[in-house]
Formats: structure tokens, C-alpha cells, sequence
């Protein structure tokens, strides 16, 4: 293996919350940082405590922080050796990742290779199959051409069927097949929607579980053939395919279940050659993981799996991209206590609609087992340009019922005035029965939320 190239200064690629949560790593670790920004974002916190800071654009992402190229000569004005590209916007662009390092840069991140072989789902499950992950069962790869051919594979797997972009994510480019009729109809409209969104017609099939819940295990990988899972998280609270409430670790599944298929996430990710951090997302029902696409990035949610494992996972990117060995073995790695975070957004807790703005009160919780991931402060203005993300309130506990517990303490010292937020939505949510007893399915909060009835 060819020597990594150190850095001593990371431009960061992305905006709010988790553009200064990698600020931090890097202080941390003594490293320089360069903010990127759009104009909209001039006054933004990790702007102002950057070593060095540079507009990118106008307030329109695809002007700004998609804009690769503006990225890569900001980058080389100001002398930076590495990109961190955070989550969202080209954090998992195999053409950025490859462009980076063609530009002799670091990516800190996966390989490109990677980040394309993961994120097309039929390659993934296929080497995923390889390395003994289970899957949901479906097609073995694109789906045919021939109608006959579909149709004998959808009733092989059993209706109902998902019919699914090879290229989608985040909800997109998928259609649930309830009996055989419908299923040419849903193939031609899924096809024609990937080639809309994701440039890829390509199809494949799987067999819809009814209840399942959404599980994930945290992967961290160096460049010496070490690679360590770090428990499971939770994410079965999501509207519109959207995470909202995330917790780790997952209620009521078994520790050796958890580490059975954490062994074998790392063994995928030694056979691929991947580095860095990443998230095997799984679909979990009546005792059964089957694996549905991997994140090649840091997520939203990564706090909870730091709580519970004592693991800073951004800091373990920047040492991975050194070149650095990770340090730890597998027994080394604790999985302590409970950990729940509730994102908040600046959006009606009602209706869900955004609500830009500038916060005029912004009182945080504190006290034990409280940790708060934010970027904003009291006079901070909400975009209406971005996500509407505004923070993060993660809470930790020896058990469950003591995370949350201390998360409704949490939730009700926090207070915002000046924007709409989704503090009212937690609140409710912890309260709730189904949620307190642990292990609600992926459709449970639209179901809740159809029979919630504002104040």
C-alpha cells in the first residue's frame, strides 16, 4: 500500500450542524480548517471560527455546495489538503470523491470505487450476498426486459413486491406491487421516474416486508485491514422515508443477534477495501436482518452510536484519511447504556411546513447525559434555501427508560422562539406508549401522525 499523504489543513465541504461538529474534530486533532460558504450563509458559526474562510457562490446549493469544481479551486486557493464533505450535498459522489484525489487531494471518505459500488443497490446486495449479509429477498440483479420474465420473478419472491431504482435513495424511485395485474404498470412508471431523478432507469425487485423496523450497524474501517462495527441504532421513526427520532441501541434485539450481524458488516467491508465510516442499513422483521443499501458517509444520527461506544467517529475519519491505524480491537469497543436523539427542525410540528426566519430565543438543556450538536445561536436567521435541520438533542442513560427520561427534561428546557420547531412532536412522541414499550415498525409515526389532532 502506497503511503498516505498527511494534511495539516481539511477544507469542509458542507454547511450548519455538521460542518462545525468537524471544525471541532479537527481542533481537536490540530488541524487547520477552511469554511466554505454561500452568501446566504455569511454569518453562520463554523464560518466564523474557521482558520480560514471563503465564499463558494450564491445561496442556491447547486451554485454553491454542489458545485464541485468552485469546491476544488476553493480548495486550492487557500491551501487546503483534504476535504471533508460531511452528509448530504457530495458526500457520496463517487466523480467528487474520484475527483479529489486525481486533484492530489484527500477525500476524506471512501474510495470513489466504493462509494459507486454501494451506492448502485444491485452491485451492493450482490456483494453483500458475497460476503454472507443477508438480504431481502428479490431479483439477482437488473430486472429483464421481458414482461414474462419480471412477472415470474415478482411470483417467485411473492407479492406484494417493491420494485426499485437501482440508483434511488432517500424514498425515491420505488413502488410497492400488490398483485400481479399492477406490476407492468409500476415497472414503467419506476423506470421512467429513475431515469428522471438518478440519470439510471435500472430496476430491481424485492419482497415488501409489512412491519419491518429500520436498523442500522456503524462501520469504521482504517487502511490496515482493520474494520469495527459499533453497535446498532434504531431508526424506525420516519416520515416520508425521512429519520426523525433515532436510538441506539436497537430495543429488544438480542446483543449476540447484533454482533453476529456486525461481524458480518466488517467482513463486507474487508473484503471491498473499505475505509473510513459507513452504515449497513438493514430491515428488520420477526427475527430477521436483511440488508437494503449502505451509507458511505457520516450520518445525522452518529451521535448516539458515540454515546454508546465512547467512539468519536468523526475524529476516526480524519486519522483514517491520515493513514493512520485505528488502535482498537473489536473486544475493546463498549457498548454502554442508551442513547435516543431527536432532530429538530425550524417546521410546524402540525403540518411539517418550514419556517425560515431568525431565532430570537434559544435556550439549551443541559445537565447529565444531555448533549446538544448545533450551529445556532440566539439572532441566528433559518435559510429557506436549505434543510431545515437546526440541531440536534442527544440524550444518554444507563438504561432506556433513563435516556428518556432525561430526554423529555431535555425537550422541555429547550426553548425557541422566533421560527416554528418540532419540539411539540418529540414531546408527544416520548409520551407515547407504543414508542416508551420499544420496537414500533417503519410505518408506525404515519400512522400515529394520521390519527394526532392539533391543539
Amino acid at each position: 500500500m502506497s503511503e498516505t499523504p498527511r494534511f495539516s489543513r481539511v477544507l469542509i465541504a458542507n454547511r450548519g450542524e455538521i460542518a462545525l461538529r468537524i471544525q471541532r474534530a479537527c481542533r481537536q486533532l490540530g488541524l487547520e480548517t477552511v469554511a466554505v460558504y454561500s452568501e446566504a450563509d455569511a454569518d453562520s458559526r463554523h464560518v466564523q471560527e474557521a482558520d480560514v474562510a471563503l465564499c463558494i457562490g450564491p445561496a442556491a446549493a447547486a451554485r454553491s455546495y454542489l458545485d464541485a469544481d468552485g469546491l476544488l479551486l476553493a480548495a486550492r486557493l487557500t491551501g487546503a489538503q483534504a476535504i471533508h464533505p460531511g452528509y448530504g450535498f457530495l458526500s457520496e459522489n463517487a466523480d467528487f470523491a474520484d475527483a479529489v484525489e486525481a486533484a492530489g487531494l484527500t477525500f476524506i471518505g471512501p474510495t470513489g470505487a466504493s462509494i459507486r459500488m454501494m451506492g448502485d443497490k444491485i452491485t451492493a446486495k450482490r456483494a453483500m450476498r458475497d460476503a454472507g449479509v443477508p438480504c431481502v429477498p428479490g431479483s439477482d440483479g437488473p430486472l429483464p426486459a421481458d414482461m414474462d420474465a419480471v412477472k415470474a420473478i415478482a411470483l417467485q419472491v411473492g407479492f406484494p413486491v417493491i420494485v426499485k431504482a437501482s440508483g434511488g435513495g432517500g424514498g425515491r424511485g420505488m413502488r410497492v406491487v400488490e398483485r400481479e395485474a399492477d406490476l407492468a404498470q409500476a415497472v414503467a412508471l419506476t423506470a421512467k421516474e429513475a431515469q428522471q431523478a438518478f440519470g439510471n432507469p435500472t430496476l430491481y425487485l424485492e419482497r415488501f416486508m409489512q412491519k419491518p423496523r429500520h436498523v442500522e450497524i456503524q462501520v469504521l474501517c482504517d487502511t490496515h485491514g482493520t474494520a469495527l462495527w459499533l453497535g446498532a441504532r434504531d431508526c424506525s421513526l420516519q416520515r416520508r422515508h425521512q429519520k426523525v427520532l433515532e436510538e441506539a441501541s436497537a430495543p429488544g434485539i438480542a446483543p449476540q443477534t447484533i454482533a453476529e450481524i456486525g461481524e458480518r458488516c466488517a467482513e463486507a467491508c474487508r473484503r471491498i477495501g473499505y475505509r473510513g465510516a459507513g452504515t449497513f442499513e438493514f430491515l428488520y422483521e420477526d427475527g430477521v436482518f436483511a440488508f437494503i443499501e449502505m451509507n458511505t458517509r457520516v450520518q445525522v444520527e452518529h451521535p448516539i452510536t458515540e454515546e454508546t461506544t465512547g467512539i468519536d467517529i468523526v475524529a476516526g475519519q480524519l486519522r483514517i484519511a491520515q493513514g493512520d491505524p485505528l488502535g482498537v480491537a473489536q473486544a475493546d469497543i463498549p457498548l454502554l447504556g442508551h442513547s435516543i436523539e431527536c432532530r429538530l427542525n425550524a417546521e410546524d410540528p402540525f403540518t411539517f411546513m418550514p419556517s425560515p426566519g431568525t431565532i430570537t430565543r434559544w435556550d439549551l438543556p443541559g445537565g447529565p447525559g444531555i448533549r446538544v450538536d448545533t450551529h445556532v445561536v440566539a439572532g441566528y436567521t433559518v435559510q429557506p434555501y436549505y434543510d431545515s435541520l437546526i440541531g440536534k438533542i442527544i440524550s444518554h442513560g444507563a438504561t432506556r427508560a433513563e435516556a428518556i427520561a432525561r430526554m423529555q427534561v431535555a425537550l422541555a428546557e429547550m426553548k425557541v422562539e422566533g421560527v416554528s420547531t418540532n419540539i411539540a412532536l418529540h414531546r408527544d412522541l416520548l409520551a407515547d406508549p407504543d414508542f416508551r414499550r420499544g420496537g414500533v415498525d417503519i410505518h408506525y409515526l404515519e400512522r400515529w401522525l394520521a390519527q394526532r389532532t392539533a391543539p
